[in-house]
């Protein structure tokens, strides 16, 4: 397997590259590894067959993220399958210690990254993932039933489905969709997952990775760093800076985050689930 996926690298970059030394990095959705030779350094995401999907839409989600002029991603090596294996090889990162000027300068870079004015619609060219779980991305004019039925509509139906919540899905969806309405923001690029355990640091450089790619509302980036720890201060100030956020964005902060709120519970369960209903009752539907 390993001396595929070096072939596979070699050819990608027109090297001779063979991997003598392995270490796993770790393990949760797929495994992570570090693979390398005297020369060259690479890191691999290794899932089961059925996953290739997921990879091959990281892989598009990172090369559109990449497109990005004030922070940096992984270079997208090559991706595929190989025996009882799908894969994904990036550029090997070493990060370092994010520093206030550091996340200062994520903040601004972001603002200007929401800022390009490219899509008249919202979602994208394919449907992605958010984690382990697919995510819809259909193109729609309308903000507002675009978040109601293809992030909190289906997140809802999945969770029905495994019988791990019990809600009226129309209602919540109508419900979302008063919240939103009127509400017609810039489709801006979005990462789509940002939290703090997919943001780095290397050479004085904000890195991004695992985006969940798509068109929507700026604020929904912004409210998912709010949640599991949020981020440095000096984040915002800058990012408020360069682009001031609306003061309605607190009115709809929570109804971004019950996105991943979700998710968590669909893919974790546990407290994420008591997590989930209580946001859910503090909805009017």
């Amino acid at each position: 397997m390993w001396h595929f996926i070096s072939e596979q690298i070699s050819q990608s970059l027109g090297i001779d590259f063979v991997c003598d030394d392995i270490r796993q990095l770790g393990q949760q959705f797929t495994q992570s590894f570090r693979i390398a030779n005297d020369k060259r350094r690479f890191f691999v995401k290794l899932g089961q067959p059925n996953q290739l999907a997921m990879l091959e839409a990281e892989a598009n989600g990172l090369t559109h993220l990449a497109q990005a002029a004030d922070f940096d991603v992984p270079k997208v090596i090559c991706v595929g399958q190989v025996s009882q294996h799908s894969f994904l090889v990036l550029s090997y990162i070493r990060f370092e210690e994010g520093d206030h000027a550091l996340w200062g300068q994520l903040g601004r870079a972001l603002a200007r990254f929401h800022r390009q004015d490219t899509q008249a619609m919202y979602g994208w060219e394919e449907d992605n993932y958010i984690g382990s779980t697919p995510q819809l991305n259909r193109w729609h004019k309308k903000w507002h039933r675009f978040f109601a039925e293809q992030r909190i509509g289906y997140q809802l139906q999945r969770l029905s489905e495994a019988s791990q919540l019990n809600v009226h899905i129309d209602r919540v969806v109508d419900s979302v969709q008063r919240l939103l309405a009127g509400h017609q923001p810039l489709p801006s690029p979005l990462h789509g997952d940002l939290w703090q355990g997919n943001v780095g640091f290397s050479h004085q450089r904000p890195i991004l990775y695992d985006p969940a790619y798509y068109y929507g509302d700026r604020e929904t980036d912004l409210a998912m760093t709010e949640l599991f720890g949020g981020f440095p201060h000096t984040f915002y100030e800058h990012y408020q800076d360069e682009w001031p956020l609306p003061e309605e964005y607190q009115y709809r902060k929570s109804v971004y985050q019950l996105y991943h709120i979700l998710n968590h519970a669909l893919m974790f369960g546990g407290h994420y689930l008591q997590s989930a209903q209580q946001h859910l009752d503090h909805l009017e539907y």
